[in-house]
């Protein structure tokens, strides 16, 4: 029998703490390694569709802390063509292929009247899916849609503004352009597709699906007030009738540019006056040096929340309030937006100071002012509308 002394508790333990090492290195590999590459995977998107949606909401830190609300915005300007449009045009698109009315990789064309936002996201859809698109546009924006669109392979008809009872009303002009197109071709296939933002209903669900939804995720559903402007009103509708049944107490704000006539409906309705009907003015819609929102008729979309308090109040917003503000954000935040945007946040500013501090507000940053160049940031074309172009010091110009 021999006198060494029992190893076996000494292998033991010498076991039992390599197999805690083994055991602890591979929990950590199992947590920190495969964990990593699944969420990288999960980051990578499929094309430029996959680029759409799913933008962050910004609190504008100077308007905040000069109002003592917490102002935020959805950053819809990241989308990857520069704005809102991007859902809708791949909503619009989507529900034309599920009608079999559009076949990718073929002669099908998409027809849109637009005065340039959903016209440069329909044109970088169509190309990625392989389609042809025609865009029909007042002559009188800002020289860098055209030269977008025309960059992403659209071909671009430029027409006198009209009202929209004019049958060469760039939105009349476009359904006509898609209902002649392919007419004389046997090929089935070579389809037109009018899109149709003002009245097409996709418009709607691609907001009610989405942007609401990710709203009421990024906020907890912790919202006292949200601001939007309306053009084809998709936006305001397809966000409110989604975050207000979830928020019973949520306030919701129409911003509207001066000559718009939403206001008017929405505050007194009766929806404008004589002066300002389409036809009288001097622009196709309103005379204003926005872009993109304000109109003097009732679309579907729009239509979706008309009437049953769905829109609890409007704010009118000057041009020069809204041009002041874009110099004023960018100022001071850095932020460079584009003139639909400018009277968001001004709006947002006035109801802050209605409500007082302690309330969460939440707007649409809908583009940046990079297509804006030669108009609403040309300090030339401000002047000559009579508009002062001096950045303010602080939020005293807002009426």
């Amino acid at each position: 029998m021999s006198n060494r002394p029992d190893s076996s508790p000494l292998v033991l333990g010498f076991l039992l703490g390599v197999g805690a090492t083994w055991l602890a290195a591979h929990l950590w590999t199992y947590r920190n390694g495969p964990k990593k590459s699944k969420q990288l995977k999960s980051e990578i998107v499929d094309g430029v569709e996959g680029l759409i949606g799913n933008t962050p909401l910004m609190r504008i830190k100077s308007l905040s802390e000069a109002t003592g609300c917490e102002i935020l915005a959805k950053a819809e300007f990241l989308n990857p063509a520069g704005s809102p449009k991007d859902r809708v045009a791949l909503s619009m698109l989507q529900y034309a292929e599920s009608e079999s009315i559009l076949f990718p990789h073929t002669d099908s064309c998409i027809f849109e009247g637009t005065v340039g936002s959903t016209g440069i996201s329909l044109a970088t859809i169509a190309r990625a899916k392989g389609y042809k698109c025609h865009i029909v546009m007042p002559d009188d924006q800002a020289q860098e849609k055209y030269q977008l669109l025309e960059r992403l392979g659209a071909e671009v008809e430029k027409v006198r503004p009209v009202g929209i009872v004019d049958k060469n009303h760039f939105v009349n002009l476009a359904k006509r352009r898609a209902m002649e197109y392919g007419k004389d071709d046997p090929d089935a296939k070579k389809t037109g597709f009018f899109a149709d933002q003002f009245e097409n209903l996709s418009n709607f669900e691609a907001h009610y699906n989405h942007t609401g939804p990710e709203i009421y995720r990024q906020t907890g559903g912790k919202v006292d007030v949200f601001i939007a402007g309306a053009g084809t009103g998709g936006t305001i509708a397809g966000i409110t009738r989604y975050l207000k049944p979830r928020i019973p107490d949520l306030l919701v704000v129409l911003s509207d540019p001066q000559g718009s006539g939403l206001y008017n409906k929405v505050k007194y309705n009766t929806f404008y006056s004589h002066l300002e009907a389409e036809g009288t003015r001097k622009r196709h819609q309103v005379d204003t040096v926005v872009e993109g929102v304000g109109i003097n008729r009732l679309t579907q979309n729009f239509n979706m929340i008309n009437g049953d308090s769905w829109v609890d109040d409007a704010i009118s917003v000057t041009d020069q309030e809204a041009v002041s503000m874009s110099r004023y954000l960018v100022n001071k935040d850095g932020l460079f937006i584009g003139s639909s945007s400018a009277i968001n946040c001004v709006a947002a500013v006035r109801m802050a100071r209605q409500l007082g501090p302690g309330h969460t507000i939440v707007t649409i940053l809908c583009d940046s002012g990079q297509r804006h160049l030669t108009k609403f940031w040309n300090d030339e074309y401000i002047a000559n509308a009579n508009l002062s172009t001096e950045a303010p010091d602080n939020l005293s110009f807002i009426q």
